[in-house]
């Protein structure tokens, strides 16, 4: 318990100190084994990415630093909820465990809400709010046919985890 505190504080204050450099007030820390795999603070604005939330820069940063994708037994420490994008990018890679400081209830009256997205994103595929159109060329196949060749992996072996 001492440790999660400990590190939710990390989060936190790498979001003030982003603020304080003109950012947004996401902080994030990723851990493993009682070892920070990385870091990461909400970019978007600075690098004009909209994926460039806290969690999901901790994410490319262990990933850069450790050279892997997956990082299952790790503990995400957020300094807010997690949106839905970054909860997903968490699951791809395998994250085990969410440990966050500031929920909807305060995030919204700031306008940093994950309600109105989690609801969006609980909607049927193609009535998320985008324009979905599924074209299914009669080359569908051939790029996965490539993968399990060159990889010898069976249907979603690649992201599966102990």
């Amino acid at each position: 318990m001492m440790a999660d505190l400990d590190y939710l504080k990390t989060s936190i204050d790498l979001a003030r100190d982003n603020v304080a450099k003109g950012g947004q007030p996401f902080g994030a820390v990723l851990v493993k084994d009682g070892k920070v795999l990385a870091e990461g603070v909400n970019q978007t604005y600075v690098e004009h990415d909209p994926t460039a939330h806290a969690e999901i820069q901790a994410l490319r940063n262990a990933a850069r630093t450790h050279k892997q994708s997956l990082f299952a037994g790790s503990t995400m420490y957020a300094s807010g909820k997690p949106c839905a994008m970054c909860m997903a990018a968490m699951i791809q890679a395998g994250v085990s465990r969410l440990v966050y400081c500031a929920g909807d209830d305060v995030g919204e009256g700031y306008g940093w809400s994950t309600e109105y997205l989690y609801q969006r994103m609980q909607q049927p595929f193609g009535e998320q709010g985008v324009e979905t159109l599924h074209l299914p060329l009669d080359e569908k196949t051939a790029v996965f046919d490539l993968w399990q060749e060159k990889h010898g992996y069976g249907a979603n072996e690649h992201i599966k985890q102990d």
